[in-house]
């Protein structure tokens, strides 16, 4: 029976993180509402799961990734609504609460790996897998792009005003005329941050259960797992401070060129990763 309840956990967990983005990052009431409830519910029914788990048992201490991982999820779970029942912030559950899903996601499948009910199935999710990453690349790759263009144009403007007595524009900078104004440049750095993330987070998910069908709870242990999991947090982490701080131009330059990086150590982990080397299908 504890498996229901943690089914029912990874369930509410999901709920709770996909509320949690934007009641803190777009600072919208009504998800903020949801948040909080739901990951309290995914909380008590992770912990009388987790309870009756090691009851079944006759052990207090988990034993094998399964138990380990359910534990672990379930203390991310309550540290998180500590904090928001002494501080009154729910801003950690874009962290906390995905992080616990992930934990329970693989041992609420139960003990044996979850199996594509066919080859085809399993080729469809790869493909949605890798298209959805590779759009969120591409838009980190544009807000980057869009962030240094900004620099260029304020660069630009700024000279038009010092760098020649009396106005004018310095013949150095005559070709960058085709720039856009700097409202668009920033406005279109911010969007493709936007679209790029809720793709990156679904590609991350579907990940997720092909690594747990070819290797199991070991995939936590691999490098490019780790690697995407931290661009991930570091992708949350720059669209949060652009939102509070309303960070722009240098300094958002280069938030977007240390997540792109990031980036690019991610796909060059491929090479050392054994749950990316899926067998042709």
């Amino acid at each position: 029976m504890y498996l229901v309840w943690l089914r029912i956990a990874a369930v509410l967990y999901a709920v709770a993180s996909l509320s949690a983005l934007p009641a803190v990052l777009y600072s919208f009431p009504r998800w903020r509402g949801l948040c909080y409830p739901t990951a309290v519910l995914a909380f008590l029914f992770h912990f009388v799961s987790a309870t009756e788990m090691l009851g079944l048992a006759h052990r207090w201490l988990p034993v094998g990734y399964g138990e380990v991982e359910s534990l672990l999820g379930l203390l991310i779970a309550a540290i998180f609504l500590l904090i928001r029942a002494v501080y009154g912030t729910v801003s950690f559950g874009v962290f906390a609460l995905p992080a616990s899903f992930l934990l329970v996601f693989v041992p609420a499948l139960g003990a044996n790996r979850y199996s594509f009910p066919s080859p085809g199935v399993r080729v469809g999710w790869l493909v949605v897998h890798i298209g959805f990453l590779l759009a969120a690349y591409a838009c980190l790759a544009f807000s980057m792009v869009a962030s240094f263009l900004y620099l260029a144009q304020e660069r630009r403007i700024k000279s038009h005003f010092t760098l020649k007595p009396g106005g004018g524009e310095s013949p150095s900078w005559k070709s960058f005329d085709w720039l856009p104004p700097l409202d668009t440049l920033e406005r279109i750095a911010y969007a493709t941050l936007l679209f790029g993330f809720p793709c990156m987070t679904l590609g991350l998910l579907v990940g997720s259960l092909l690594a747990q069908e070819s290797v199991g709870p070991a995939y936590f242990f691999d490098p490019k797992v780790l690697l995407s999991f931290a661009m991930w947090i570091l992708y949350v982490g720059l669209l949060y401070i652009r939102r509070s701080a309303g960070l722009r131009g240098r300094r958002a330059a280069f938030l977007s060129s240390g997540v792109f990086l990031v980036m690019l150590i991610v796909w060059a982990a491929n090479l050392f990763s054994q749950v990316h080397r899926f067998p042709a299908p």
